[in-house]
């Protein structure tokens, strides 16, 4: 791969600029970002008034994805040909410095741009909520009763080229100022996990319905954004 097949070109609307040490393009830390996370805020605009929806999503190579029902206002403004912009955050620790001012968050966090497009046909809506399903349990879709043509004719499924991004993460303890390491006041970073609390089978399950191998990726205690990447990458097939 060249170097701009391995990263995105940073423009006025994708360069970080604060912290630029803390930035990168790098397509491999986008997507590692993108798809180890379960929710998206899809930010536009309507008639001048600025909105962020958030949603579910899912990635397919350089596309993100996102779907809801066919009368949803903002889905069908955002397939308007107007921009987009995609963003997706991971708190992973409270950053407790000696002052206020280098308090902080540690944290993995993407912004995407590009416009959104109506997926068409129910082939290819049919395909894209299929790879939504397997990227959180493989071959979930292949064992789920299928999705009958009314249902998806009463949903959207958009999907973006990602035209530009950036990410941009903060790990570490706090950064304060070299006269304040003599300070009594205790610092440190107190880490945050989302981790899996248990599953929880439907008591309508039918006797004898054995658990999928997918869903016991979901181990108690691992955290969630390690288990969606084991089970899940956008540029190659579920596992």
């Amino acid at each position: 791969m060249s170097t701009s097949q391995n990263e995105f070109s940073p423009t006025e609307r994708s360069r970080v600029r604060l912290m630029r040490q803390r930035g990168s393009y790098d397509r491999r830390v986008v997507y590692d970002i993108l798809d180890s996370a379960l929710m998206c805020n899809v930010g536009y605009v309507i008639d001048g008034q600025p909105y962020v929806t958030p949603t579910a999503f899912w990635r397919e190579h350089n596309h993100l994805y996102w779907h809801g029902s066919s009368a949803s206002r903002a889905l069908n403004a955002q397939i308007k040909d107007i921009p987009v912009c995609v963003t997706v955050a991971h708190i992973d620790g409270l950053v407790m410095a000696r002052s206020g001012f280098h308090s902080s968050v540690n944290y993995r966090a993407v912004m995407a741009f590009g416009k959104a497009q109506l997926v068409e046909g129910l082939a290819a809506k049919r395909a894209a909520m299929n790879v939504y399903m397997d990227r959180f349990c493989p071959d979930r879709a292949a064992t789920n009763r299928t999705v009958t043509d009314k249902e998806l004719n009463v949903t959207k499924v958009l999907v973006m080229e990602i035209d530009e991004a950036s990410a941009k993460v903060r790990t570490g303890q706090p950064v304060d100022d070299d006269e304040d390491y003599e300070l009594p006041i205790w610092a440190g970073v107190i880490d945050f996990k989302t981790v899996v609390d248990q599953i929880r089978p439907d008591p309508r399950n039918l006797q004898g319905v054995p658990t999928p191998a997918g869903i016991e990726a979901y181990t108690p205690g691992a955290t969630l954004d390690s288990v969606l990447s084991s089970i899940y990458d956008g540029d190659k097939p579920p596992r």
